[in-house]
């Protein structure tokens, strides 16, 4: 398959990338660095990388900003950055897509824990995050050409515990390999409208 992977270079990318890398053909794409560069957040952006890459069988996005502050200290702009950019700009990549991700191909999205294990300032990803569980349940049925739509929602992966772990107290991290598999079952699978969850 040749795939695309926006936010490949970050802990949950890396080991999308190293499940499916073994298979696969990989574009690597990111904000600031990668084969291609995209703004998820803008549309044109957007579909300026799929018209330089052309069809792909698969999409796989693993990026998106969220605010990270207590509840009280939440604006309308801070809760917005996570929907801007991890909910809409997920979304923009399945609505600009559509035309280039070839007959029963498929988007794999990334949520993650805190919709349903919240700690303490996580509240705009877990809005961002139960948003995009959403958006996966009622687009999957009205999907074009047997396309499919799934998300993966990790929990905090081994590698990201020296620099996140003080903010998951009694959280039980999951193994880089075990996440990269979800992505995997996603991509190379048959389900759709379905949140994997890696926990």
């Amino acid at each position: 398959m040749k795939i695309i992977i926006v936010g490949a270079y970050g802990d949950i990318g890396k080991a999308a990338c190293n499940e499916l890398g073994r298979r696969h053909d990989l574009i690597r794409v990111g904000r600031s660095s990668g084969d291609i560069r995209v703004d998820m957040s803008d549309r044109a952006s957007v579909k300026a990388m799929y018209a330089q890459v052309g069809s792909v069988d698969a999409v796989v996005s693993a990026a998106g900003d969220v605010e990270f502050c207590t509840f009280e200290e939440h604006t309308e702009e801070t809760l917005m950055t996570g929907l801007q950019q991890k909910v809409l700009g997920q979304i923009n990549l399945v609505m600009a897509g559509l035309k280039t991700v070839v007959d029963g191909g498929s988007f794999t999205l990334t949520s993650g824990v805190l919709d349903r294990d919240p700690i303490r300032m996580g509240v705009g990803a877990a809005t961002a995050n139960g948003a995009l569980a959403g958006f996966v349940t009622g687009a999957a049925i009205e999907m074009p050409r047997r396309q499919r739509v799934n998300v993966v929602s990790p929990g905090l992966l081994d590698v990201s515990v020296p620099r996140y772990g003080e903010w998951f107290p009694g959280h039980n991290p999951v193994s880089s390999e075990r996440v990269g598999r979800a992505y995997a079952k996603s991509v190379e699978g048959a389900i759709t409208g379905q949140v994997i969850i890696v926990d």
